[in-house]
């Protein structure tokens, strides 16, 4: 078994080990930046439109320096002003034309401000807004392997913090490392036109910011990198607790638990703590850059203005001009700071888009109406580690309309039988066929469409009991919601809650009983009236006389359908058509209840074991 267990079906079911490496990290070949990119390929536009808004915004924000340079020229030159070149011969004519011009300018600059603020903050929300619902829809689609190997939290952080992270970043980010990119460009096409002889001291600092630059993101990656690793942990760690909390104070662990939430939240800090103290280190490298380029400037500048081999005017708009250009660099730490929270948090992101499923849907149709419930398995073997079978060489045929039951010790194979029926797993070897089509070539809705699952552990959503009962039938009437009810006879005591079918449940149904969760259960499958209905030790948490009412349900319930039933009670399934005994992923007896008994083997003895006349 475990070599046919190594064989790869239609789907490409892998290992475990193997998965993990794939889930880890793909990221690791490609640039987060241009990953990004690639992904926001619809919004290209959008990203176009908004960076001409900032560019236009950022280059009339740099014209005032520039006229105020002119304003003082026509000051100390009055009528041999450089405007006085182009025919304005007066200085008040000149300054009433400068007057004019930085109204005009002043403001084109508001208006583009107030574009490029919506551009990107309207891009950041739609981009924000198609990640995550991108995620998520690719999460429901990869197999259940991919979840039991993830922690709740893990992946809450990143359909909600790591999209938030990234639409931080895109809100303000973006437009900020490009203004400082046209401010560089701009303004050091002017210094260079104006006084070319000192052009060099203003931008003295800039090859040692980009070298600080590339320096501290090598640096920075890893560090943010781990502080998302670390948030999603301790996001798995509350979630856990969250949902336990009942547990915790049974057992009273609140203090053990409070401790262990102190030492994840811990390893966050730390995280941060090692990401901050780099980061925290950037700005004030650059700011001593700065007054290096600014202090040379100033004083260069001014030795030349005093020697009359540089207007004073133009060094007016050189001093302006540089203080435009070094001092917004100063933002440029926070900027980096939010732009390597952002890569990380991409990262994480699209590792999870770019997770294939493994779980292929076909593309067979099947028409629920006709469906009969015939289901073959065909040596059927499945692992869910490679070399650790739990399934050996299964061959079985369930009749259709009849009801099948399968027994058998915890851990035998039962519930997995119904995984793979469902296609929760896909299976290592050999095949299922329903109604003569291999399940693997059926379209994954029309092949779950046609069964419904009443199980031990049922899951109730946060919302009314109208709406549990309703989940799988969405458009169903108050008359079938009812007759749904009445079915699993619910409808008596959800006329008793406070609001009738109104009433909330609370997160996982906490605010009703078992039997009641399982009636609901119960009554959901009634209202999607299923070909093949699966009972997964549906009555096994529950009283004996709530137990005798769900049997009664389920009694109606199973009439005319292909039932198969998972059971430890072997009284719940005494009269069922064919009854399966599954031991150490093998099935060693089959046979009704009568003939079972009287052959004397395993199911025997649970028998005797369960009504007393077992001997010690």
């Amino acid at each position: 078994m475990a070599a046919s267990a190594d064989r790869r079906d239609g789907a490409g079911r892998r290992d475990g080990a193997e998965r993990r490496h794939r889930y880890g990290s793909p990221s690791m070949k490609r640039p987060p930046l241009r990953r990004l990119w690639q992904y926001a390929e619809t919004h290209r536009g959008h990203v176009f439109r908004a960076a001409l808004w900032s560019i236009l915004n950022k280059t009339f924000d740099i014209a005032p320096p520039i006229l105020i340079g002119m304003a003082v020229d026509v000051v100390v030159n009055r009528e041999g002003s450089f405007l006085s070149r182009y025919g304005l011969e007066t200085p008040r004519s000149q300054l009433v034309l400068l007057s004019a011009l930085s109204f005009v300018i002043y403001a084109f600059e508001s208006l583009f401000e107030y574009l490029q603020g919506l551009a990107w903050r309207n891009l950041a929300q739609n981009i924000q807004h198609q990640i995550r619902l991108d995620a998520y829809a690719h999460m429901q689609h990869l197999e259940m392997a991919y979840f039991e190997e993830q922690s709740t939290g893990n992946l809450m952080a990143i359909l909600n913090d790591d999209v938030n992270q990234l639409e931080r970043f895109l809100d303000t980010g973006a437009n900020e490392v490009l203004q400082v990119s046209t401010t560089v460009l701009l303004i050091g096409g002017m210094f260079f036109v104006l006084a070319p002889s000192i052009a060099w001291v203003a931008f003295l600092p800039i090859p040692v910011i980009v070298w600080g630059s590339f320096r501290f993101q090598r640096r920075l990656e890893p560090r943010y990198a781990a502080v998302r690793e670390r948030a999603g942990a301790i996001g798995g760690l509350l979630a856990n607790n969250l949902g336990g909390m009942a547990t915790i104070k049974a057992f009273t662990a609140e203090a053990r638990e409070e401790s262990r939430v102190e030492s994840e939240s811990e390893r966050y800090r730390t995280a941060n703590h090692r990401a901050i103290t780099l980061s925290a280190a950037f700005s004030p490298l650059i700011r001593m850059a700065i007054l290096v380029g600014f202090t040379a400037t100033l004083l260069w500048g001014g030795i030349l203005a005093l020697e009359g081999s540089l207007a004073v005017g133009a060094y007016s708009v050189m001093v302006f001009l540089t203080q435009r250009l070094l001092w917004p660099l100063t933002r440029l730490g926070q900027t980096f700071d939010l732009y390597q929270r952002a890569m990380a948090s991409t990262n994480r992101i699209l590792d999870v888009l770019d997770t294939p499923a493994e779980i292929v849907s076909g593309d067979g149709v099947l028409d629920r109406g006709q469906v009969k419930g015939r289901i073959e398995f065909q040596d059927v073997g499945f692992a869910y580690r490679t070399g650790f079978p739990v399934l050996c060489d299964i061959d079985l045929d369930l009749a259709p309309g009849a009801t099948t039951a399968f027994v058998g010790s915890t851990g035998s194979g039962k519930t997995t039988l119904i995984k793979l029926l469902m296609r929760f797993y896909d299976v290592s070897s050999g095949s299922i066929i329903m109604d003569g089509h291999d399940i693997r070539s059926l379209e994954l809705p029309h092949l779950r469409r046609a069964m419904a699952v009443v199980g031990q552990d049922v899951f109730l959503f946060h919302g009314t009991v109208w709406d549990n009962i309703a989940y799988g039938k969405p458009d169903a009437n108050h008359e079938e919601i009812r007759h749904a009810s009445e079915v699993a006879e619910a409808h008596r005591f959800i006329m008793e809650l406070p609001e009738g079918y109104d009433t909330i449940v609370g997160e996982r149904g906490q605010k009703l009983s078992g039997g009641q969760r399982q009636r609901l259960s119960i009554a959901r499958a009634v209202l999607v009236d299923p070909p093949i209905l699966i009972l997964d030790e549906a009555t096994s948490s529950v009283d004996n006389e709530t137990e005798a009412a769900i049997q009664r349900s389920l009694a109606r319930l199973i009439v005319d359908r292909s039932t198969i039933v998972i059971a430890h009670r072997l009284s719940t399934i005494r009269h069922a058509d064919t009854i399966h005994v599954i031991e150490e992923g093998r099935v060693v007896e089959s046979g009704t209840h009568e003939q079972l008994v009287d052959r004397d083997g395993s199911y025997a003895a649970l028998w005797r074991v369960q009504t007393g006349e077992a001997v010690d």
